[in-house]
């Protein structure tokens, strides 16, 4: 029998709920201040993670979750981005299923 792998979990930032980082996408602050979606999970800088859930990610736009966390302030162009990158990894997986 295969022992079963820990699965990684990290901390949905706007919900403040644990949840597999699969089903979560990291946003990176990097040292010049700018604020990006890291799909890969591999930037360098400060991270922190959102579910890969439009509703979620709306909330964030409008509560300006990532200018709190990262104390800086995030261009609206970002939180739109966030929103399409969203909509678009959720369409993906109905696509393609949850792999």
């Amino acid at each position: 029998m295969a022992k079963q792998r820990k699965i990684p979990m990290r901390k949905d930032i706007v919900l403040g709920e644990m949840k597999p980082k699969k089903e979560l996408v990291r946003i990176v602050k990097n040292k010049e201040g700018e604020v990006s979606i890291d799909p890969t999970g591999k930037k360098p800088g400060r991270g922190a993670y959102i579910s890969l859930d439009v509703a979620v990610a709306k909330k964030a736009k409008d509560e300006r979750t990532f200018d709190k966390t990262f104390g800086i302030k995030v261009p609206d162009e970002f939180y739109d981005e966030l929103v399409a990158f969203v909509d678009h990894q959720a369409a993906r997986r109905e696509l393609f299923g949850n792999d």
